[in-house]
Formats: C-alpha cells, structure tokens, sequence
C-alpha cells in the first residue's frame, strides 16, 4: 500500500512575509501542511504570537504539523519555552538540532553531552504528548545517514526520529542510498533542489532525485508524514504554486 505523504511549506522558506500572508500563499498553491519556524514567524516563548498563527493556520484549511525551532542539544538554552510554544500551536512535532559539531570532528565529551540533552528534551516534550526530531544538517550529529543513525541508537528513545534532506553536492544516487539507510526513522523530508552546490533551482530541475524518492519513501513500511518545500529558488514567493504543483506532482496528489 501507498502511504499518503502531505505537501507543506517550511515557513522559513518566505522569512520575508508576515504569517498571514504565508498561509495565504501556502493555501493557495494547494499545499496542505506548515512548519512554523521559530526564527521569525513564531518565536519561542511568544505565545500570543503562537496563538495567532494557530487560528490563521487553521483558517485557511491548512495544518500546522511542526514547530522548526532552533533549539541545539548540548548548551544551557532551555527547552520550556519551544514546548509551550509547539503547545500552543497544537503540533506533536518539534524540530531540534543536534549541537554545532559535525560528527566527524566531536569528541568524546560532545557527543555524551548531546545524547544527554536530546534525553531530556525527548522525556520533556513526551510528558505532553510532543515527539521530536533532529534536523538532518551539516555540522552537527546529525550530518550524515551513519551519525544520525548512531545519534537515534545512543539517544534510544522512540519518541525522536531524524528529518532529511539531500547533503550538498550530493549526487541522486548518493543521496537516495543516504536517504534508503535512515528509513523508517524519518518523520518530514525538506524539499528542495540545489545542484551543484548551492544554487536554488526548480524542483523539476532534479526529479532524478525527487520523484524515485518521493515514490519509494510512500511505498515503504513506515513513510514519513510530511514533504515540506523549503528554499525557493530567488526566495521568490511567485513561485511557491509552481513549486507546489511539482510536488504534489511528485506524491501522486496533482490536484489540490
């Protein structure tokens, strides 16, 4: 059976726009899932601000299904304030980072201290019915499919999966092996297309990657619940319904 995956927007995506006018777009362009970044359209602890986008969000037929926060294991920021936040947006899923070493380069010491940290975000955010998951991210532990994977092993806990995204330079065969190791363990895909390094381009401009992809995570035996286009090519908000067109395209779900 082919699992339903949802369309969405990473709000970060139009950091330019107010909330309202994102989950006007976001509507409009026939997606049906927000991730609401906790940089500028939602920040931590303002939960009025929360409240507000809540009621937008739902006022446009949309769903709020993450909080994007910016919340890194291992220093003393407090994690009280992204929970009440996700709270009051109503979503069971917060993105966090796994610190600002790459795997590669952490020691010991850095990798007890972030294991330990997302255990006691993990128990937190459970204690009110809230999962989360790492931010699949160059320069943290979560870097590659290998430390992602060893970083969910030493965290164990069932309540954490990994968010994913294709790793720059990465070719569609590199990143879909990457992408085939983490299985199961990946709650949201970030879509978008950069190639060869960091230029934005159409989503289309990579549907070697995308489309086998997108096909073979919606047909596997535990998919992950949302597709979230991130990056607009320009940052141009006149080409998120196109971009949105192609993913639906993408999931099977052409029309709106």
């Amino acid at each position: 059976m082919t699992a339903t995956i949802r369309a969405g927007l990473c709000s970060v995506s139009l950091r330019m726009l107010d909330a309202e006018h994102v989950a006007e777009l976001a509507a409009r362009a026939g997606l049906h899932t927000i991730e609401w970044g906790g940089d500028v359209h939602v920040p931590p602890g303002d939960l009025e601000r929360a409240a507000k986008v809540a009621r937008l969000t739902a006022a446009t037929g949309l769903r709020s299904c993450s909080y994007g926060s910016y919340f890194r294991a291992g220093g003393d920021e407090p994690f009280t304030p992204a929970l009440d936040t996700a709270s009051v947006l109503g979503v069971d899923r917060v993105r966090v980072w796994a610190g600002w070493v790459s795997s590669a380069a952490a020691t010991g010491p850095e990798w007890t201290t972030v294991v330990s940290r997302l255990r006691d975000a993990v128990d937190e955010a459970g204690e009110r019915g809230i999962r989360l998951a790492l931010e699949f991210h160059a320069n943290t532990l979560s870097d590659t499919a290998e430390a992602t994977l060893r970083l969910l092993s030493h965290v164990d806990r069932a309540a954490l999966s990994s968010y994913w995204q294709p790793p720059v330079g990465a070719s569609g065969r590199r990143a879909i092996e990457g992408y085939r190791a983490l299985a199961g363990r990946v709650s949201a895909l970030h879509v978008f297309s950069w190639w060869p390094a960091q230029e934005r381009l159409a989503l289309d401009a990579r549907s070697g990657l995308w489309q086998p992809l997108l096909a073979e995570a919606a047909s596997s035996a535990r998919p992950p619940e949302d597709a979230l286009l991130e990056f607009l090519p320009g940052d141009d908000p006149s080409l998120l319904a196109r971009e949105a067109a192609t993913l639906r395209r993408y999931l099977g779900r052409p029309r709106a």
